[in-house]
């Protein structure tokens, strides 16, 4: 419902990920009237190539101390999932030093009661928005499957039980169950764990659009403007480019993995690193050979169902936003899900086509989200890491309600930038 302060407010959204398009959304419900900027255009980020798995299941901060003894050997391994740049690892070393330190007992329960504070109803602030832009068919909730391919039983399920203490409700399947469900699994397979309340979309791109288009339906302004620099006042926020200035009453910032130099104009660290994540799209030659996404807990990446074919993503480069793109990276992931898949095309006997987008990573695996400790008129939308598809929703609605001065419907004082300041 409108008001008159409302009216009289034009608020800019910096970035049209699916973070930023949904905050676009919610304060254009609430009555404002707001831009949404971006350097190049609508879901062409880190929001076009990604994996298109809603992973409400994954409620579990990334630093874990277990991986202190993995990482070795994933950085020797050229299948492995993560590869680290030796050019960039200097520069990168303060934020590994903070991530060491999240692995630590108490801080990542702290983290893990956060993470799950907001994934655990995720979806559900999906559902309304894609009922309104009519894009229902762009979600589809069929659950996903962790398997495995020689990891002990035991193992299996003491990871069953970690999930199941937060309240995620999975299934372990055996080698019948799971291809019951699968059937064109390869017979590497032995178990499965089934997380049945996740969901995916068939085109995160497509996806994004959508909810754009509804935006703009609802009143929102789209402009292709970079922002190379940002300016509070007590009247509001000045945002230049190279050209032109833009004064608008309040900003939010929802640029992902290239927020810290907008941040430092204003005065604040963030120990962001722009995880770079290839993924690799399969032809039309693979629709239909997998129902719901299929991630591989020994190779660590995932296979998504898309409109077009298979999607295969999920590896880990730390090397910066500047360096070119190592497409090995992603055809690696073909190798990888033959694997995975009984009649996988060889990449020479269909089309193919890489990708690289940078996933906007925290130490601590906890988002930005909130108003700015010392800019009254800027909030912040950023730092999903892993989580920005599935968080996009949830995070435009608390954004929302924070510009408003409402209650946010869950406690967002672990999303505060100032944990850094």
């Amino acid at each position: 419902m409108q008001t008159q302060d409302q009216d009289n407010k034009h608020i800019a959204v910096i970035g049209a990920g699916i973070v930023g398009i949904n905050c676009a959304i919610a304060l254009q419900s609430q009555g404002y009237q707001v831009t949404l900027l971006d350097k190049e255009g609508i879901g062409l980020g880190c929001s076009k190539g990604n994996a298109g798995h809603f992973a409400t299941e994954q409620v579990f901060p990334l630093a874990e101390a277990g991986l202190l003894l993995q990482l070795p050997k994933m950085l020797l391994d050229p299948l492995g999932p993560v590869a680290l740049s030796p050019k960039h690892f200097p520069k990168a070393l303060p934020w590994f030093i903070r991530f060491i330190a999240n692995m630590f007992s108490a801080k990542r329960v702290k983290n893990t009661a956060a993470l799950k504070s907001l994934n655990e109803q995720a979806i559900n602030y999906y559902k309304p928005l894609l009922k309104a832009a009519n894009a229902e068919h762009l979600l589809t909730e069929n659950g996903s499957l962790l398997v495995f391919e020689h990891t002990p039983i035991h193992d299996i399920e003491a990871i069953q039980q970690s999930y199941l203490s937060q309240g995620v409700k999975v299934e372990l399947l055996d080698r019948e169950q799971t291809f019951a469900l699968e059937p064109k699994l390869n017979s590497n397979i032995q178990h499965a764990l089934y997380f049945t309340e996740v969901a995916h979309t068939i085109s995160p791109l497509d996806l994004s659009q959508t909810l754009a288009d509804y935006a703009i339906q609802l009143g929102c302004r789209f402009q292709q403007f970079e922002v190379c620099s940002i300016s509070h006042q007590p009247d509001g926020v000045t945002l230049k480019n190279n050209e032109q200035q833009l004064h608008f009453d309040q900003v939010i910032i929802a640029t992902g993995a290239w927020s810290e130099s907008l941040l430092k104009q204003l005065g604040y660290k963030l120990p962001i690193e722009g995880e770079r994540g290839y993924s690799l799209d399969l032809s039309e030659q693979t629709i239909g050979q997998l129902t719901r996404p299929v991630a591989s807990a020994e190779r660590r990446f995932i296979i998504t169902p898309m409109s077009h074919g298979l999607r295969l993503a999920g590896t880990v480069e730390f090397a910066g936003l500047k360096q070119k793109a190592n497409m090995k990276r992603a055809l690696m992931l073909h190798k990888n899900a033959s694997y995975i898949l009984s009649d996988l095309p060889a990449l020479g006997q269909q089309s193919h086509q890489g990708w690289l987008g940078f996933r906007p990573s925290l130490p601590d695996s906890l988002p930005v989200i909130g108003k700015a400790p010392k800019h009254k008129n800027i909030n912040l939308a950023l730092g999903h890491q892993h989580l920005g598809l599935t968080l996009g929703a949830i995070t435009g609605k608390l954004i929302a309600q924070v510009v408003a001065e409402q209650p946010t419907d869950i406690d967002i004082q672990p999303f505060c930038l100032s944990r850094f300041n």
